[in-house]
């Protein structure tokens, strides 16, 4: 078990105040990453220690924006780095999984942003690795802290939505014009923003899984991804419960505004998200005269739950540029919620939630999804690992 007293140690001073050490994270690619910056800096007990990116200009330009010192262009020099108490992975896809490894290796905290792996193999992995060293793991999953969410889960915990009787998510999104890497993404591979919120609700697991694919993507995204699904849908069996979740996801060819929704329906009242972005969402509450069953309402904001320096990031974030960011409505006011959470189970020396085997079943589920839409709807359990 790592011992973090060293990070995080409190001493009293001269004038005997008690100061507390503050954490030093590293920010591992500036695009998204960059948006997180301000939060740490803010944050009472973390500062961003030193950032890095391959590009020496795109770096420094970061740098000297919000004055960090100490800069990389090599991810070795980060891990070498004695004063990194974590990293916060925010590379593309295909880095995930080595870099979480590396820095674990390294005697590094990972933050890591979604999804864990693209490969069963590579989430077991950190799992594996997680247990051997007693290092916190967290997948910085937006959808869990937005406050929709947190409103859901209000909601729920109090009562008021009864018995949850079924589950719902869905993430259209046309990646034309992103990143080229996101060409040979397969739709189930990105599915955590649909599997978190279904699974997160009620703090469950994945059990089994059956896929469809349906459609096609042209013939380029095909070539470059190894799948031809426009459309893969996908029905969940959450472990030790009578309730299924349904999920959906398309990357390419399919017209549709973005969304990440999460519908939920209760024996008492059930949610469902808008289908046009900044229009109410709705309540279903039983019994009412028909007419009066639906009522529309506002979401309410949860930065009171926040350190009172970072609250204001739940509405807005300085210089937020990245296309995920702002086609996502600003994550539902998610990154601070995310900052806050892995910055105190570091300190408390706790689990993050999500944890390395929630964040693993999170993300095994749409791997897979995909081998189930390989097989015609086959049936295919989850990892056993991903049950612990």
């Amino acid at each position: 078990m790592s011992d973090f007293a060293g990070a995080h140690e409190v001493f009293v001073s001269e004038e005997g105040l008690t100061v507390t050490k503050k954490l030093n994270v590293a920010m591992i690619g500036l695009g998204f990453g960059a948006e997180f910056i301000p939060i740490y800096q803010e944050h009472p007990q973390a500062q961003v220690a030193a950032i890095c990116r391959r590009n020496e200009a795109d770096l420094n330009q970061v740098g000297d924006r919000f004055g960090i010192q100490k800069r990389y262009t090599r991810y070795e020099d980060v891990l070498a780095d004695p004063e990194i108490d974590f990293v916060h992975i925010n590379s593309p896809i295909p880095d995930h999984a080595w870099m979480s490894l590396r820095a674990l290796d390294a005697g590094k905290h990972v933050m890591c942003t979604v999804p864990m792996a693209t490969t069963i193999d590579e989430c077991r992995q950190i799992v594996e690795k997680v247990q051997q060293t007693g290092l916190k793991y967290m997948m910085a999953e937006t959808v869990v802290y937005s406050r929709e969410f947190l409103f859901i889960k209000e909601l729920y915990d109090r009562g008021e939505l009864g018995k949850i009787q079924h589950l719902a998510a869905s993430h259209p999104q046309d990646m034309d014009g992103w990143p080229a890497y996101w060409e040979a993404m397969i739709p189930m591979h990105y599915a955590t923003h649909v599997v978190s919120p279904c699974l997160g609700l009620m703090n469950s697991r994945a059990e089994y899984v059956s896929c469809f694919g349906s459609g096609t993507v042209r013939d380029d995204i095909a070539r470059k991804s190894g799948n031809r699904f426009a459309v893969e849908t996908c029905h969940i069996k959450i472990q030790d419960s009578d309730v299924t979740a349904h999920i959906w996801r398309f990357l390419y060819d399919v017209a549709r505004q973005y969304r990440e929704s999460f519908d939920v329906y209760g024996t008492r009242k059930s949610f469902e998200w808008t289908l046009v972005e900044n229009e109410p969402h709705v309540i279903h509450t039983a019994k009412l005269p028909e007419p009066e069953i639906p009522s529309k309402i506002e979401v309410p904001d949860y930065a009171h739950r926040l350190p009172e320096p970072i609250r204001k990031f739940t509405q807005s974030i300085q210089d937020a540029e990245h296309l995920s960011f702002i086609q996502g409505g600003g994550h539902g006011g998610s990154h601070p919620h995310l900052v806050h959470e892995f910055v105190s189970a570091l300190v408390e020396n706790r689990d993050p939630w999500p944890n390395a085997v929630q964040s693993a079943n999170w993300t095994c589920v749409g791997i897979c999804a995909h081998e189930s839409a390989l097989k015609g709807g086959e049936i295919v359990r989850l990892p056993e690992f991903t049950l612990q």
